[in-house]
């Protein structure tokens, strides 16, 4: 799943890569998909899509935004987004196939499960997408350490897990259980560590981790198990993922475990981040 460096990565592919372009076929809905939803009619993509020109795209937590014309083509999270040059075939499986005049495309294609859309400015009512618009992003000067004390000082999160305080309820969009692994390992915390049993320096500690880290895997243009516009892999190398699971931790050699959590997994050393 593509989260915030991803997203930031991908939406600079694509002011350097297809902005200017002009759309001369769409195709909506191509491929059938259980967990696919879809902002806007699909049926409707090709009227307002058609003869624009695409503009700038921009990050909104783990969404991608593109601007053609009046329309706004909308990438979620769970879509892989990628570019396809004149001639190059196109995926046989996809929810959206956007041609341009120089024969060039880019498409979406959902594994998991994800959200496509496009529509007018005003036209989408999603929860998700407003709040990745309206909350300040980490990566905004504003997100300093006044408005991360602000999240984690409030009551309602003090008997939260960390994974639940940083992962869920859209607190910071685009920060997700990807991200969350190695942000908590290089501030030596357990992801079930609860938000009430840290001190004014652990809170100083996560947040440094917090912008370090994300800073990090957005100069490398993303995480190495997720995929760039080109069908690439990131050049941060995630430290706890799956790939990582029983290898040994780079700073004390204790195997990293994997453990089902809050209906997904966590990894970490338990060495490293007692809880």
């Amino acid at each position: 799943m593509i989260e915030l460096p991803e997203a930031l990565n991908i939406a600079e592919q694509i002011n350097n890569t297809i902005s200017g372009k002009r759309i001369v076929s769409v195709v909506g809905a191509h491929t059938p998909h259980k967990l696919v939803w879809y902002y806007g009619e699909p049926s409707k993509y090709p009227a307002l899509l058609n003869g624009q020109v695409i503009g700038k795209a921009g990050a909104y937590g783990g969404m991608v935004e593109i601007k053609a014309g009046k329309a706004n083509i909308l990438m979620g999270e769970g879509v892989g987004v990628r570019f396809h040059q004149k001639n190059e075939p196109r995926p046989q499986k996809h929810q959206l196939l956007i041609e341009f005049e120089d024969g060039s495309a880019v498409s979406g294609s959902i594994q998991m499960y994800g959200g496509i859309g496009c529509f007018l400015d005003g036209e989408i009512d999603n929860p998700y997408y407003k709040v990745a618009k309206e909350k300040v992003p980490p990566f905004s000067p504003e997100f300093d350490k006044a408005y991360f004390d602000s999240l984690i000082s409030a009551p309602e999160v003090q008997k939260l897990s960390l994974k639940a305080f940083l992962a869920t309820e859209q607190r910071i969009p685009g920060f997700g259980n990807g991200v969350l692994q190695d942000i908590l390992f290089n501030a030596k915390m357990h992801p079930k560590k609860k938000v009430g049993t840290l001190s004014g320096k652990d809170k100083d500690i996560l947040f440094g981790s917090l912008k370090s880290t994300l800073s990090a895997m957005a100069a490398q243009g993303g995480r190495d198990t997720e995929l760039d516009l080109f069908g690439r892999p990131g050049g941060y190398k995630t430290i706890l993922c799956k790939n990582t699971v029983n290898k040994p931790c780079p700073v004390c050699g204790t195997p990293i475990k994997k453990e089902a959590y809050l209906g997904g997994s966590i990894y970490y050393c338990e060495k490293c981040q007692k809880l």
